[in-house]
């Protein structure tokens, strides 16, 4: 019976041990304002926190990606949990990407990006939504409204690294920083379902500094692991819920 026990840890405590993050020690230090101003054009990528009404800059410097700068959100609507349907006024959650076809420089809303809603996954669920941005005029009925001094530079930053050779830029948008105490104090919540499949994606940038890899399958967003081992060769996919 030992036997057993020991071999069921073994295969299953690397999946537990990814699949959560205990708190952070301290905030991440954004990058000096001059070396922030040499990396425009790198490949970038960005987080949303709801609940912290953050959205982060992320830059790639060498292999990690390192936080440029950190911007207060200054409106969105309909609270925590995913957009369902036209109308709700719900802000988006999970994981989107961005081309150079999402930007819109000319919005009415000063400068606006699409985050891509719905996605896969979105449309797999039946969720229903267009023209869900981030851009600026502090003004939300949906979207992520930034003024339009942080819109600048968000959008500055996201066409220059597009318009330098990056294909995507990933969008993570999460409803809080998706620590385990944060998951303890919403585990009664409707949504609390769906936030496990999100919260391995956090946890793999926390711990890799690379933007998840995810896909869907099945109705679930299935995320890649990272290449670990050296050998080249990427780890099996891994679902980003256990739970049934």
């Amino acid at each position: 019976m030992a036997k057993i026990a020991l071999l069921f840890a073994m295969i299953f405590l690397p999946a537990v041990v990814f699949a959560s993050v205990p708190d952070a020690v301290q905030p991440l230090a954004p990058v000096s304002k001059e070396l922030k101003k040499q990396l425009l054009g790198t490949p970038v990528y960005l987080q949303i926190f709801k609940e912290e009404r953050t959205l982060e800059l992320y830059g790639k410097i060498g292999n990690e990606y390192r936080l440029l700068d950190s911007y207060r959100i200054c409106n969105f609507s309909g609270g925590l949990g995913p957009k369902r349907r036209q109308g709700d006024f719900k802000s988006p959650e999970g994981f989107y990407s961005v081309g150079l076809s999402q930007l819109k420089p000319d919005s009415r809303f000063y400068r606006a990006i699409n985050v891509g809603f719905p996605n896969e996954y979105d449309r797999q669920q039946g969720y229903e939504g267009k023209y869900l941005m981030i851009h600026g005029n502090c003004v939300s009925i949906g979207c992520y409204a930034m003024t339009d001094a942080y819109m600048d530079e968000i959008y500055h930053y996201v066409e220059a690294a597009l318009r330098n050779g990056q294909q995507r830029v990933d969008v993570s948008i999460y409803p809080f920083r998706m620590t385990e105490s944060n998951m303890q104090r919403h585990r009664y919540s409707t949504y609390f379902s769906f936030w496990k499949e999100l919260q391995p994606g956090y946890t793999q940038f926390v711990q890799t500094k690379q933007p998840p890899s995810v896909s869907v399958s099945g109705g679930k967003y299935v995320l890649s692991r990272p290449m670990m081992n050296g050998t080249g060769a990427p780890d099996s996919a891994l679902a980003l819920t256990q739970t049934k």
